[in-house]
C-alpha cells in the first residue's frame, strides 16, 4: 500500500511525501493494494451577527470587619440586581460566579537599610468582592444597561464576549465549504499524480467560534453620564476536517 500525506490547513499549499516504514505499526486504513491513501486537512468559514453578549457585573467594598465589609456589598449587590430586573435581563439570564471575602494587609514597613520588617503581617481591613455572570439578549439595550448597573452601585465590569443563539446552521454551512475544499485539493493532487479518487476512507472534524470581541471596563470612579458604545461586528465560526482519499490509478 502507497501512503501519501498532504497537511494543508491553509491554502498555501501541501506535500504528498511516502510512509515512512518507522510508521508501519501505526493503524492506516486499509485500502487495495496498490493503490495510494491520500490525507488532506482543509478549513471551512461561515459568519453570522451575533445575538447573544454574556459579560460579568460585581461590587467590591472594603470594611473594618469581614461582616462589614460582606454587608455593604450585599447591600450595594442588591442593588445592582435589581437594576438588571429594571433593564429587562430575566432571572435565568443572571447567575452568581463568584463571592468572596479576603484580608486586606497593611503594607511591610521598610527599615533604614532599605530591607522591609520581618513578622507577619498585619490585618487592616476586609474586601468583599461579588460578581454576576449576565446574558445580554437585547444587544441594542448593551451600553444603557452597563450605565444602569454602574449607577446602582457596581464598580467591576468585564465583557462582553458575543456569541450566536443558535450556531447549528452557521456550522453547518462551514462543514460543507471545508468537504468541498478538501474534495478539490484531493483531486487536484490526484490528478496532478496522474491518479484519481477512488472513495473517501475517513473524515474527522474540529474547531469552533474565532470571535472578534470587543471588551470594556467600568469603575465607580468613571464617568456614567453617557452610554458606553458597543460594537458588535461578525463573529466568525471555522471548522477543519481532515479528509483520507483512497488515490487509484
Amino acid at each position: 500500500m502507497k501512503s501519501l500525506s498532504l497537511l494543508a490547513a491553509s491554502a498555501l499549499g501541501a506535500a504528498m511525501i511516502p510512509a515512512a516504514p518507522a510508521l508501519a505499526q501505526q493503524a492506516v486504513p486499509a485500502i487495495e493494494t496498490g493503490h495510494t491513501l491520500l490525507t488532506v486537512t482543509a478549513q471551512g468559514s461561515s459568519t453570522r451577527v451575533p445575538d447573544l453578549a454574556s459579560y460579568t457585573a460585581g461590587v467590591t467594598t472594603q470594611g473594618a470587619t469581614a461582616s462589614a465589609a460582606l454587608s455593604a456589598n450585599s447591600a450595594q449587590m442588591t442593588q445592582v440586581i435589581a437594576a438588571l430586573k429594571r433593564a429587562g435581563i430575566a432571572d435565568r439570564d443572571v447567575q452568581t460566579s463568584n463571592l468572596s471575602v479576603n484580608p486586606v494587609y497593611a503594607q511591610p514597613k521598610r527599615l533604614p537599610d532599605g530591607n522591609f520588617e520581618d513578622g507577619p503581617q498585619k490585618i487592616v481591613g476586609y474586601q468583599a468582592s461579588n460578581n454576576v455572570s449576565v446574558r445580554q439578549r437585547k444587544l441594542a439595550d448593551m451600553g444603557k444597561v452597563i450605565d444602569a448597573l454602574v449607577a446602582a452601585g457596581a464598580n467591576q465590569v468585564n465583557g462582553p464576549n458575543f456569541m450566536v443563539d443558535k450556531p447549528e446552521a452557521a456550522q453547518d454551512e462551514a462543514r460543507v465549504e471545508a468537504m468541498k475544499t478538501a474534495r478539490a485539493r484531493a483531486d487536484l493532487y490526484a490528478k496532478a499524480s496522474g491518479l484519481r479518487v477512488a472513495r473517501i476512507v475517513s473524515i474527522s472534524e474540529s474547531g469552533g467560534f474565532s470571535p472578534q470581541p470587543v471588551m470594556y471596563m467600568r469603575k465607580e470612579a468613571m464617568d456614567v453620564s453617557a452610554a458606553p458604545p458597543v460594537a458588535a461586528g461578525e463573529l466568525e465560526m471555522n471548522v477543519n476536517v481532515t479528509v483520507q482519499f483512497e488515490l487509484a490509478s
